[in-house]
């Protein structure tokens, strides 16, 4: 299969026995560039298998060398994360510095693995009963499966994969199908950093594959990050077949800007939060939640800006791409028809937008819609695409409000000047991850990534701490040994007869 994006398995490419195959495109063109190839049942189980047959040895391979694997993973890709943000853009469609981010923060979660013999020391109790010794350790689950999104086709997976391996686990990624090639990049990285034979591996394709990873006996984990939907589907199917499951799902994420806020850093941050990577993000910003007398101020700042954003080709000197595919463009441009219909103003109109790229290429400019209210489904849907929505209320109790009783709790921000406000409403709102005059509250990664409510299904959220703990399960040891001088062996002390 010519210009094939094949499975990864034991380190080299495998093509699988399914003829099945998807097409990729070059959402800034509407060309399509490649094939990805849809794995068959028996394709999934070779790959499974593969990643089982790896387990032990990498299991029992130290944490020096594992670690050694982790930082030279860490160096190529620093040297080479250049081409990496080419591949994501190209097939994803977001600006190349846009993808260089998302690279980034992928290798900050590479940089915490790295620490991994520290993460994984146990506790240890001398004379807990009389010659009696009482220790815990951390060991690795075996193989585990990341099933990853569209919108982040390099980072999602490294909220997952760098804890999973320096713990000792094997991995089978299942990328999205739409831009599948960042995956294979990865893995050869893998292979030059010294990972050994089938520790990451990379299985293409569609529900058949997700669902062999989901119940198959010797997968014994699931990350997944995708729509609740979904997530819904992952988490109640997997834990069904007795898995460990951390499935992250879809948000509706608000930034409340109080009166007393500064407007143009706000109004900056609405820019940046609602249309960066063309609003495809979980963390993105969909409603903006103005408070008492700054709102006309407040979507006037915003609308000037949002109307100076280039939106075109990736390669080019744009601040904002293209959607990633043509059926998401139009049902995202169906939501703005109906907010319009709806009664919403529409500020700024991505529908009309002149994009500097390929006239077949997927365009929605930025869009601002002012007096948005709660039953519009512009507002209660996540859009998963550059379309800002502000929401007029009177007070803060409002705004508070309003956030506590989505049904979504991912990440959400407020804008203040007022440092009680701002301690308030981080204790009060019901919501994972919070931004304090910050848009996009995505934690460093020695904390935890992870929403609230229908947001996240499982216990634990990813990478950080409770990371290395989703991929380890614990053990506690009770040992006695006798004393040599109960007829042990001869140490071969010197005796006074």
């Amino acid at each position: 299969m010519a210009n094939t994006v094949q499975h990864w398995c034991n380190n080299d490419v495998f093509a699988g026995g399914s003829q099945a195959t998807a097409p990729v495109t070059n959402p800034a063109t509407g060309e399509v560039t490649g094939q990805v190839a849809l794995a068959g049942v028996e394709d999934a189980r070779t790959v499974i298998e593969a990643a089982a047959a790896a387990f032990p040895a990498w299991r029992d391979t130290s944490l020096a060398k594992r670690t050694s694997v982790l930082f030279n993973f860490r160096e190529l890709l620093n040297a080479r994360k250049h081409e990496l943000a080419a591949i994501i853009t190209a097939e994803h469609g977001k600006v190349l510095s846009d993808a260089l981010g998302e690279v980034s923060r992928g290798q900050e979660v590479v940089e915490f693995a790295c620490g991994i013999p520290h993460l994984l020391k146990g506790g240890f109790t001398e004379n807990a009963s009389t010659n009696v010794d009482v220790y815990s350790i951390r060991q690795a689950l075996g193989v585990v499966g990341i099933i990853s999104p569209f919108n982040f086709p390099a980072m999602v997976p490294m909220w997952f994969f760098p804890v999973a391996i320096a713990t000792g686990n094997t991995v089978v990624l299942k990328p999205s199908e739409k831009d599948p090639s960042a995956s294979l990049w990865l893995a050869r990285l893998w292979k030059e950093a010294g990972l050994p034979d089938g520790v990451f591996n990379v299985l293409q394709g569609d529900k058949t594959a997700v669902d062999e990873l989901l119940t198959h006996p010797k997968v014994k984990a699931v990350s997944f990050v995708g729509s609740t939907p979904i997530a819904q589907y992952v988490y109640a199917t997997g834990t069904a077949a007795g898995k460990r499951v951390q499935a992250l799902g879809g948000a509706k994420n608000h930034a409340v800007i109080l009166p007393d806020a500064d407007l143009d850093l706000a109004a900056d941050a609405m820019v940046n939060a609602g249309f960066g990577s063309a609003g495809e993000r979980c963390m993105a910003i969909s409603a903006c939640v103005a408070v008492g007398p700054i709102a006309d101020d407040l979507v006037a700042k915003i609308g000037e800006r949002a109307r100076a954003l280039r939106t075109g080709d990736g390669t080019k000197d744009s601040d904002m791409g293209p959607l990633v595919t043509k059926a998401h463009r139009d049902k995202v441009a169906s939501y703005i028809d109906a907010g319009e219909a709806d009664g919403a103003k529409v500020v700024v109109d991505g529908r009309q937008v002149s994009a500097d790229g390929g006239e077949n290429g997927f365009w929605l400019g930025p869009t601002l819609l002012d007096n948005v209210t709660p039953e519009m489904s512009v507002y209660t849907d996540e859009i998963f695409g550059p379309v800002l929505s502000v929401v007029r209320v009177e007070t803060y109790d409002e705004a508070l409000e309003l956030i506590n009783s989505n049904p979504y709790g991912n990440g959400t921000a407020i804008f203040t000047n007022d440092g009680g406000a701002a301690r308030r409403f981080q204790n009060e709102v019901e919501v994972g991850m919070v931004g304090i005059n910050v848009p996009i509250p995505v934690p460093m990664a020695y904390y935890s990534f992870g929403g609230w409510k229908n947001s996240l299904f499982g216990d634990s959220h990813a990478h950080g701490t409770e990371g290395v703990h989703f991929f380890t399960r614990g053990k506690a040891i009770t040992q006695r040994w006798l004393d040599p001088s109960h007829g042990g062996i001869n140490l071969g002390f010197p005796q006074n007869n």
